[in-house]
């Protein structure tokens, strides 16, 4: 058991950094999250070390690895550690139209051209002090991001999630196809003739199949992909003048549509054939319910897709 001294030598800033390395398990990311030296992280643990009489925590290899003792404190000191954040939130009043808050959100970055532009209209008119960031998606790290409010919300296609990470429907999208307009301007799109067709796909991962594909392949549909690239913009560009299809959200098309780069020489084709639909949620850590400016965020991106 700690005697007083030791207590006393527990300071806040210590217990964040031990709440850190226990999600992390690396030193150089702790001190990327919480934005401070990786030699203040060693000192920080090397404190805790001495007062808690206990390693904590043990290097393998490049992870550091929980001792026993660590494992057996670490969740009663990350949920006292939530509730105090919860307690220091409520306390005072958000000022929207004076906060200087930094918001940071995660963003599909096919969905970033749609949702940015209106969200930025509403920072301008209803927090113009404040500072919006958007950062590339990362859906393996977006739990811990959430957590350790690196990223204060995630919006995305919707996806398995569980508890603490909160989400909502943001809206509900069908599946449009994408073609040069005088390569199909004598054919009418047929489920035949779409199989047959060469085929752009998008993605930011070098294999695997795409969101549109698990629908089609439960419906035995399997096309034949001829070019893979990272961004619906350039598949939209690579497609003109060819006789490749781009299958994309309705959202999406009517994006590029709408665009003052967009020429006619596209067209946009109903898919011939049903796929369930395309939702979006947004996404949140359930500790930052009690926060009055995550609360706005949320009722102003609600509004974004409607």
């Amino acid at each position: 058991m700690l005697n007083e001294k030791q207590l006393q030598q527990l300071d806040f800033n210590l217990l964040k950094v031990f709440e850190a390395l226990y999600m992390e398990r690396n030193m150089t990311s702790v001190a990327k999250t919480l934005f401070i030296s990786p030699s203040a992280v060693s000192h920080a643990i090397k404190r805790l070390r001495q007062a808690l009489g206990d390693e904590l925590f043990v290097r393998k290899g490049q992870a550091m690895e929980p001792t026993p003792a660590c494992q057996q404190i670490a969740p009663q000191v990350i949920e006292l550690l939530s509730k105090l954040r919860k307690v220091l939130q409520s306390c005072g009043e958000f000022e929207l139209s004076q906060s200087q808050q930094t918001f940071t959100l995660a963003i599909h970055e096919a969905l970033e051209p749609i949702v940015l532009p209106k969200l930025v209209a509403i920072f301008r008119n209803q927090a113009p002090n404040a500072f919006l960031k958007s950062i590339k998606l990362d859906r393996s790290n977006m739990p811990r991001q959430l957590a350790n409010r690196q990223v204060d919300m995630v919006i995305d296609i919707a996806r398995p999630i569980q508890s603490p990470i909160m989400h909502a429907s943001l809206s509900s999208d069908h599946f449009v196809v994408l073609a040069d307009k005088q390569q199909f301007a004598q054919h009418s799109l047929s489920k035949q003739f779409y199989i047959d067709s060469p085929h752009i796909v998008v993605s930011n991962r070098s294999d695997g199949i795409v969101i549109e594909d698990v629908s089609l392949l439960q419906q035995g549909i399997n096309r034949q992909i001829k070019v893979r690239c990272q961004s619906f913009n350039t598949a939209k560009n690579v497609l003109k003048g060819t006789d490749y299809l781009l299958t994309i959200p309705s959202i999406i098309a009517k994006q590029f549509m709408a665009s003052a780069e967009f020429d006619d020489s596209l067209m946009v084709l109903p898919l011939p054939f049903e796929v369930p639909s395309l939702n979006t949620h947004y996404y949140w850590h359930q500790d930052s319910d009690a926060d009055p400016a995550i609360d706005w965020l949320k009722q102003m991106v609600q509004q974004l897709l409607d």
